[in-house]
């Protein structure tokens, strides 16, 4: 049922609406897999119900009452002895109980017969008739089922069928259903769930290839899917290049019925459009399959009005396909096609086959010298290089240094043409097409083809590719390279890869440009691991090398490693002088691919440096200069480097679109990679919803962690951290102090100390005010502060100093905590950083709420909502709302004369439980703090209610609750509840007050 579950209820919804339910589709669509599930579910042991049913075939539609005859298999002859002698007799002779009778009335007898059999049936319980596929039904069962379902509107019958139609069309015989019957289409499956589909029936995934190729073929039907891929995985298919899918012969036997019986010349003529990649009349005209010119028409004439065209009608059953006015001429031959269903050509001589798998059946069909003889007639046809190419190479099979020479030249113009896919399966052909006595440029075009698969990312092939040269190459050059190849499959992997880097560095003992290429590898492996002392040096290293080897690319791709780490550091001034000394050896910002990674760095610095604006432009323009012709990574790296850039920058709904594209890139490769996991989760952070936000975080980790990649560990961490501090409650602090300490502590190992970094202390530090973990939160600020340079950018500042108002807030210095997030907000108010100033705003006015000064509240919590709708910032926009509800709320207890004391979320937390009867431990464990933050809450408690005494607390918070009209509950709950239900408002951004006592106690 893979796909089917939502179309499946509602065909059972239907089922119980409506007299019956219709699926159609094309066949193998799986119409009678949804039936057998809507009969299982439909008719049980509790829900008893008569099933009559047929599964009608071709052959059958040629027997009269065959149909009937199935229907009614089940019903014994005492239902019909019930009938009038006259519907009687002419029914047991159409079921074939009894002699035909003489009279011309027995079609109508039999007819009135079927309909008073089924009502009686009906009159002891519901009857289910199940006629699996309409279309083979034959003619007389047919006309009694249409008239029948006339008639039985008021009886307990309901009808289930299935009719198999072209897709896009229309049922013919819904007539045989009662009226009121809904038609259900069964649509194709997606792309991911055929491959689901493939990988539950045969316990296996596919190669890519293979699945690419499947799933193309089969266009969405399971069933296709399904024998295509046992197919495949039965021959052993190879992968790669120049390999067609092959298709079983039962399954090529049905699609190509028709096809086998036309004349050779006509199956050619399907043949070469098969093998074509964009098949029309004109090209298979030029591929010489002419048409015959009239004897009128000048001899340039090359089309044919295929209006005027006249085939035998393959409807007709006396139509012979041997009168063919011309076999050879692709009109006649495709009109005879079109109207059989295999091909349609379209007004401007296109040539569609109507399914791709009639196009692979028809291909995989042909003997082998066919084929090449077709790719050959292409190739002399075609103009474009690259299919021109691709028809050379398999017109062409065996050994050829002038065929792989032609090829090769074609696979460098495909990746230029930014056609990565395709440069890859023409470096495999030129691979294979060279002769075994050139093994050196055997291995050169492998390593080509391998890089093609790289930037294509298709990274199993690239790796295949990788291990034959590290396997069969004598060049230690080479088999550099190639590790060098799987260094790249490896991603963000490459923990793992020291016994790698170590062999490539032994054969590349001696060769300067090779040992560049290992020592820059070194680097990047130190730099996803945290090792970034180790990084800085092997990047430093491989510089130097590539200079003098004159490699001025890898000497580029060195210098950038190295002002990464350099910027990771805190090293902001080391990172950009590397960085310009990269772009001068480029020869500047315009200089093509080279400067790619390096610009995206520059931006990224920019964007540290709270230069965001500048930072997007330089990011957009790049993503606009690279287009289709950079590789997945390269797009990748710049989609996840533009999400950052709109997120902070304010473009929510931006960055989710940004997102999106990021991972749709991805999945095309079927890798799950961590930076594109992270993507996704910081966009859901600032315009999504907390829990896809939490969720996708939590994957954008487990992949880092799996990968060994420290570098993107620390950022999906912090991402979750703060998906987590969002709602601002305890449970959810606790989660992220979790998250935000292990940033912390890997920071340090690193010796990280970039600005990123320092703004993830201030959640940390707000996440424990919170919890009301003030003392620690008074640490982790202290240590940030003595990281803080002289020129670290203001949203650094402003962060450490709303985390710093918190805390003196949730000490109960309300005051002094509005001062400095005041101070914050000034901080943030000429930087073009809105998601920074939203929270800040919602943390002021949170604070002034508490402080009791509720004009300024309203207004910085107006601004904060006003601006967080305007930039698309849900979940901040939500958390404003909420804050101003509470401040509502307030004001309504104000003027009743019922306020009461102000409570933190964690003070309201930890007196709810001690109130419930809960010790001090319980409490605790129950919060995820220390005994020692529950006793100095408590007694801050103690203070603002006035009391001195577990018991007396309780009996004032009871009395708080009734004087302020609240509702009383008993048990936690962290669900969202109206603000006037609440104990006390009294939360840092927004938190919410769940209630956790009872007065009953």
């Amino acid at each position: 049922m893979t796909g089917r579950r939502e179309l499946l209820d509602t065909a059972r919804t239907e089922l119980a609406a409506r007299p019956g339910v219709l699926l159609h589709g094309p066949p193998g669509i799986g119409k009678s897999t949804l039936v057998a599930s809507l009969m299982a579910s439909s008719v049980t042991r509790e829900r008893p119900a008569t099933v009559l049913s047929c599964s009608p075939e071709r052959e059958d539609a040629r027997f009269p009452f065959l149909g009937l005859i199935d229907l009614f298999a089940r019903v014994p002859d005492s239902c019909l002895e019930t009938l009038a002698p006259e519907p009687r007799t002419a029914l047991r002779a159409a079921l074939m109980r009894g002699r035909e009778p003489a009279d011309d009335r027995s079609s109508l007898a039999v007819r009135v017969g079927v309909l008073e059999v089924l009502r009686t049936l009906a009159a002891t319980g519901p009857v289910l008739l199940v006629v699996d596929g309409l279309q083979w039904l034959d003619g007389p069962s047919a006309e009694v089922l249409a008239f029948v379902a006339r008639r039985i509107e008021n009886s307990d019958v309901r009808c289930v069928a299935t009719e198999r139609v072209a897709d896009g069309e229309q049922p013919e015989r819904l007539r045989c259903c009662p009226p009121g019957t809904v038609a259900l289409p069964v649509p194709p499956l997606t792309d991911d769930e055929v491959a689901h589909l493939v990988r539950a029936g045969f316990g296996q995934a596919l190669p890519p290839a293979l699945l690419r190729a499947v799933q193309e073929a089969a266009a969405g039907n399971p069933w296709y899917a399904s024998e295509l891929a046992r197919e495949a995985l039965r021959e052993g298919a190879p992968v790669g290049s120049g390999w067609a899918l092959p298709v079983p012969r039962g399954l090529r036997a049905l699609l190509l019925e028709q096809v086998r019986t036309l004349p050779e010349a006509a199956r050619h003529t399907l043949l070469v459009a098969s093998a074509a990649a964009h098949p029309s009349l004109t090209l298979l005209r030029t591929a010489g399959l002419q048409a015959p010119a009239p004897a009128t028409a000048p001899a340039t004439a090359t089309a044919t009005d295929l209006s005027a065209h006249t085939a035998p009608d393959p409807t007709d059953p006396a139509a012979d396909l041997a009168d063919l006015a011309d076999p050879a001429d692709p009109a006649a031959t495709l009109a005879y096609t079109d109207r059989s269903g295999v091909t349609a050509v379209d007004a401007d001589g296109t040539v569609r086959f109507r399914h791709p798998v009639l196009r692979a059946a028809v291909y995989a069909d042909a003997p082998e010298h066919r084929r090449r003889e077709a790719h050959a007639l292409l190739a002399r046809a075609v103009t474009e290089p690259v299919e021109q190419a691709r028809h050379l190479a398999l017109a062409h099979p065996h050994e050829d240094e002038t065929v792989a020479r032609a090829l090769m030249s074609a696979a460098e113009y495909a990746r230029r043409d930014g056609a990565p896919d395709a440069a890859f399966e023409l470096a495999g052909f030129a691979a294979r097409r060279t002769p075994g006595d050139h093994p050196a440029d055997r291995g050169e075009r492998l390593l080509a083809a391998a890089g093609y698969a790289c930037d294509a990312g298709r990274l199993e092939e690239a790796g295949e590719v990788a291990r034959t040269v590290l396997a069969t190459s004598g060049s230690p050059r080479r088999r550099v390279r190639a590790r060098l190849v799987l260094l790249r499959n490896a991603g963000q992997a490459l923990e793992g890869a020291q016994d790698l880097i170590k062999e490539g560095l032994r054969d590349a003992e001696g060769d300067p440009e090779a040992q560049a290429w290992m020592h820059h590898w070194a680097a990047l492996r130190g730099l996803l691991c945290g090792e970034l002392e180790d990084a800085a040096r092997f990047a430093r290293r491989a510089a130097r090398q590539a200079a003098t080897a004159g490699d001025t690319d890898t000497r580029i791709g060195a210098l950038a490693t190295l002002a990464r780490v350099r910027s990771l550091a805190g090293e902001p001034a080391a990172a950009g002088a590397a960085l310009e000394e990269a772009l001068a050896l480029v020869g500047g910002a315009d200089a093509g691919p080279e400067s790619w990674g390096l610009i995206r760095m520059r931006a990224i610095l920019a964007l540290d440096s709270d230069k965001v604006t500048e930072a997007g432009h330089q990011v957009t323009e790049l993503l606009a200069d690279i287009g289709e012709f950079a590789g997945v990574e390269e797009v990748m790296a710049t989609l996840v480097a533009l999400t950052r850039i709109q997120v902070r920058s304010g473009h929510c709904r931006e960055a989710l679109r940004t997102a999106a594209r990021c991972s749709r890139a991805l999945a095309e490769t079927g890798v799950q990679a961590a930076p594109t996991l992270y993507a996704a989760a910081l966009a859901a952070t600032a315009g999504g919803t907390v829990e896809e936000a939490r969720r996708l975080a939590e994957q954008a980790v487990r992949a880092s962690e799996s990968d060994g990649d420290r570098l993107f560990l620390l950022r999906a961490l912090a991402v979750l951290g703060q998906a987590r501090l969002l709602p601002g409650d305890p449970h959810g602090a606790a989660a992220a102090v979790e998250a935000l300490q292990r940033v912390k502590e890997l920071g340090e190992a690193m010796s990280a100390a970039d600005p990123p970094l320092l703004r993830w202390y201030g959640d940390l530090a707000e996440a424990l005010v919170v919890l009301g973990e003030s003392d620690a939160a008074g640490a982790v600020l202290g240590e940030a502060r003595t990281r803080v340079s002289g020129d670290a950018p203001g949203s650094v500042l402003a962060a450490l100093e709303r985390a710093e108002g918190l805390r003196e807030a949730g000490l109960g210095r309300a005051k002094e905590g509005a001062v400095r997030l005041r101070a914050a907000v000034d901080l943030l108010r000429p930087l073009p950083l809105p998601v920074e100033l939203v929270r800040t705003l919602i943390a002021l006015g949170a604070v002034e709420r508490r402080g009791r000064r509720r004009n300024a509240a309203r207004e910085a919590l107006g601004e904060a909502l006003e601006t967080a709708t305007r930039i698309g910032a849900a979940p901040l926009a939500a958390r404003a709302r909420d804050e101003l509800a509470r401040l509502e709320a307030g004001d309504r207890r104000g003027e009743a004369g019922a306020e009461g004391p102000e409570l933190t979320p964690t003070e309201a937390r930890i007196a709810g439980l001690v109130g419930g009867g809960a010790t001090n431990r319980e409490v605790a464990a129950e919060l995820f703090i220390s005994v020692k933050t529950v006793e100095g809450a408590l007694s801050r408690v103690y203070r603002k209610f006035g009391v001195r005494s577990r018991t007396a607390l309780a009996h004032a918070m009871a009395a708080a609750v009734i004087a302020s009209g609240a509702a009383v509950d008993s048990g936690e709950d962290d669900q969202v509840r109206p603000p006037e239900q609440n104990v006390t408002i009294s939360q840092p951004v927004g938190a919410r007050i769940p209630r956790v006592f009872d007065t009953r106690r």
